[in-house]
């Protein structure tokens, strides 16, 4: 048996110019590259009453908008923040999916480093690389902020932080919810990282012990976290939207 070489950091597999091309990004591209297609296709030739792909695009779109809807609480509001919303759930949970593929992660090439054989695999789940997963946080907790000043003002949102008026208990207040929104970025890339990476290792460990029939099981379940990861970075995201956009008071 081979030895399994697993990295945390993604593999290098070819330059776009100056630029480095990692097999997690092929896979982030693919992702985007799918949900534009099936956008177009369904959109496309659109009827007043659908049917085939444009049926099932648009159920998974009331969906979402009316789970979205249900923690924002206002329609107009979550008519704001959906496309953002949808998008991210979208792409991660595309991401995810396309993750445990047959062939992703386990079709590759073997390298030679620090004079020992390595192998690379072609393909790697885009959300198991921390580079693609802090640039969603980013882009999520940014939103929040820009979302939040639109909806207060650049004077009174800044108030939730910083805030010399009402005594240095809220001043402190202040400072650890700056705290906290710094901090959303590192818990939301994290913990799509490490549950993604933590099931690409297993199904390469599971797939080289033992090669089939065994890890069918473990594919149904790397499908379910998946939804459930899309879910809670999604779900997160809505609350801390919703908190931003809420008057101080209120919050």
């Amino acid at each position: 048996m081979s030895d399994i070489h697993i990295s945390l950091a993604a593999e290098k597999i070819g330059h776009l110019g100056p630029l480095p091309i990692t097999n997690s990004m092929v896979m982030g591209w693919t992702a985007s590259l799918i949900l534009i297609t099936l956008g177009i296709l369904a959109t496309r030739k659109s009827k007043l009453v659908p049917s085939g792909l444009q049926n099932l695009i648009e159920i998974i779109v009331e969906f979402l908008f009316n789970t979205a809807n249900e923690v924002i609480g206002d329609r107009n509001n979550t008519k704001k923040f959906f496309p953002l919303i949808a998008t991210i759930f979208l792409f991660v949970l595309t991401a995810n999916w396309l993750g445990i593929i047959p062939g992703v992660g386990t079709i590759g090439i073997h390298e030679i480093d620090h004079g020992k054989e390595i192998f690379v695999p072609i393909l790697r789940p885009g959300n198991a690389d921390l580079n693609t997963t802090l640039a969603l946080a980013i882009t999520a907790v940014f939103s929040v902020q820009i979302f939040g000043i639109v909806a207060l003002g650049f004077w009174k949102y800044a108030g939730k932080f910083i805030n010399f008026k009402d005594g240095p208990i809220h001043f402190g207040v202040g400072l650890l919810e700056l705290i906290s929104e710094i901090s959303k970025m590192i818990s939301f890339s994290f913990r799509l990282f490490g549950n993604i990476f933590a099931g690409e290792v297993l199904l390469t460990v599971i797939a080289v012990i033992m090669p089939f029939i065994v890890p069918l099981p473990f594919y149904g379940l790397e499908l379910f976290v998946g939804l459930v990861q899309a879910l809670v970075f999604t779900m997160l995201t809505l609350v801390f939207i919703k908190i931003a956009t809420a008057d101080h008071a209120e919050h």
